[in-house]
């Protein structure tokens, strides 16, 4: 629902034809999110039914402009006052993978974990980085556009995820090494670190790779 949403959010500026609605949702979200025309064509084709949007003429080029409707800006609004509904969590490839992983012949566990531990911690490092050039630039005074704050917040978003990860990966391994003591050693042995919001973040020496996202 997040791409429906988020083009009626940049609708609501003004009409927009799809491909300018594509360059849009990249821009404010950094390219985080990449979408394809078909995509977006196939999400506004689905809003004018629902009677969200409506075309609104052509510009000079001849591309089909859609402006939202009464009902779509009604309907966007509730959309930023309902909370996110987390009673049904997107799958997760990692949470999949390991739990798939556990018991599975032939599979080092730890060593999975020690290997997305790494890419984790890389990922982190490079969103670091993007926010250090990002808060610099609006700070700064040189960019003020409201896109470059947007694209800050989402930055900052993937940084909190990437340590939660981190701080997952830990817990993991702890859990999966008290689990393989014998049962007369569990006993004695202690319960992994429950994740906590003030947990700091694990540090590597690792060089930080390119992040796949980029500023747009």
């Amino acid at each position: 629902m997040s791409i429906r949403h988020g083009l009626l959010a940049l609708l609501e500026r003004g009409p927009r034809y799809g491909s300018q609605l594509r360059t849009e949702f990249e821009s404010r979200t950094g390219s985080t999110w990449p979408l394809n025309v078909g995509q977006v064509y196939t999400t506004l084709a689905r809003l004018e039914r629902d009677g969200l949007v409506a075309p609104d003429g052509e510009d000079a080029a001849g591309h089909t402009l859609y402006a939202i409707t009464d009902i779509g800006r009604t309907e966007l609004h509730e959309w930023y006052e309902r909370p996110v509904d987390r009673a049904n969590p997107p799958r997760d490839e990692l949470s999949i993978k390991l739990a798939m992983a556990v018991g599975a012949p032939g599979v080092d566990i730890r060593a999975v974990i020690q290997s997305q531990r790494h890419a984790t911690i890389r990922a982190m490092q490079d969103y670091t980085r993007l926010k250090a050039t990002a808060l610099a630039a609006v700070e700064s005074g040189r960019s003020g556009e409201r896109d470059d704050i947007a694209w800050l917040l989402v930055l900052e978003q993937l940084i909190f995820q990437t340590e939660a990860e981190a701080r997952w990966l830990d817990h993991c391994e702890a859990r999966l090494v008290r689990l393989s003591l014998p049962a007369d050693r569990r006993a004695d042995a202690p319960e992994p670190p429950q994740a906590s919001a003030g947990t700091p973040a694990p540090t590597t020496t690792d060089r930080p790779r390119t992040a796949r996202i980029r500023r747009s």
